[in-house]
């Protein structure tokens, strides 16, 4: 894969930046405002921006296999890599950048590399590709185009890593108070957003497993060597970090249900005071009733001291159902 001699004189349109990657390994920022001429010294990484319509219609120009042309201008939405005629190219997803950090929102980065050239593209800023982007203005070295996109699958993993630290520093403070007694009305639903982030960064992962653990198992000795990705190396950190997205998902959908137990035990408890008010007030309503019954022959309608016989009454009946429940166990 290589730019033609024409596309090597014009403004690449829909550029977002470019590297040259020179044999001692160093990176080179080359503008993206002015043409790209293509050279022997070194390789070039292009990242091109997919929801600018004048950069498809470049790619479809490019000089590569049909199937990765194709796929960088696809709306696949799965992760995959394949390998054809000296070629790389594939899909894998990522978290979507805002100005100043990630967000749960994730998205795709597509690529198609050989030995002197890597082209990606996205339709949003993506974490992985901009990390990447500072580390190599910060002075890393990458000695070939396989290495560049290693480095990318690995920031897509620290990303996720710096996460997970955060969720679990949160997830030991909601514990503290769940525990203690001293969670809020927002701690349920701070453990729920935290659950559905787990899932999400899970089935992210999941995904990109699934995909180098597939190329690990393929025979690349067709490939030059600087084509040849440490698959197995990468499954085994993207497997490690999966193990721990899932035992947070639990972690959180634990304390999830411990709070939800403490809620239930909470409003048993109210809900058992007010059935003994309620027990209490039922014999006092009865007499209540009885005396408010207009109706010949009631007692101490002629006793001048018949209010407080009532009264009396009232009192001793609420006091007698107290001790009847007492004595049932009812109350303690």
């Amino acid at each position: 894969m290589e730019i033609r001699p024409g596309q090597g004189q014009e403004i690449i349109p829909g550029l977002v930046w470019a590297f040259r990657l020179h044999h001692d390994g160093a990176a080179e920022a080359l503008p993206v405002d002015a043409p790209i001429e293509p050279s022997r010294d070194g390789r070039l990484w292009l990242h091109v921006n997919l929801a600018d319509a004048r950069a498809r219609a470049w790619l479809a120009t490019v000089h590569i296999p049909q199937l990765a042309r194709d796929l960088l201008l696809s709306g696949d939405r799965f992760q995959q890599i394949h390998t054809i005629e000296n070629c790389v190219y594939g899909v894998f997803s990522d978290l979507v950048r805002s100005i100043d950090a990630p967000t749960e929102e994730t998205d795709f980065l597509r690529f198609a590399m050989t030995e002197r050239l890597l082209i990606s593209g996205r339709h949003q800023a993506l974490c992985a590709a901009d990390a990447t982007r500072r580390v190599l203005e910060g002075g890393y070295r990458v000695e070939t185009v396989a290495a560049l996109l290693e480095k990318i699958v690995h920031e897509v993993a620290d990303t996720m890593d710096r996460i997970a630290d955060k969720m679990g520093t949160e997830l030991d403070t909601i514990e503290e108070q769940v525990v203690s007694g001293d969670s809020t009305s927002e701690t349920r639903s701070t453990l729920a957003r935290m659950r559905r982030t787990s899932v999400g960064l899970h089935r992210q992962l999941m995904g990109l497993r699934v995909v180098f653990h597939r190329l690990e198992l393929k025979n690349m000795d067709d490939l030059s060597p600087a084509l040849r990705l440490q698959a197995g190396k990468l499954a085994q950190r993207l497997d490690g970090l999966d193990h721990d997205i899932v035992e947070l998902r639990e972690r959180s959908r634990l304390l999830e249900e411990e709070l939800r137990f403490k809620l239930e035990e909470e409003s048993n408890k109210h809900l058992h005071a007010l059935a003994v008010v309620t027990m209490m007030l039922l014999p006092p309503t009865l007499v209540t009733g009885i005396f408010g019954m207009n109706t010949k022959g009631l007692p101490l309608t002629d006793n001048e001291s018949g209010f407080f016989i009532a009264a009396g009454l009232l009192v001793g009946s609420a006091l007698l159902a107290y001790l009847i429940m007492r004595r049932l166990g009812i109350v303690r």
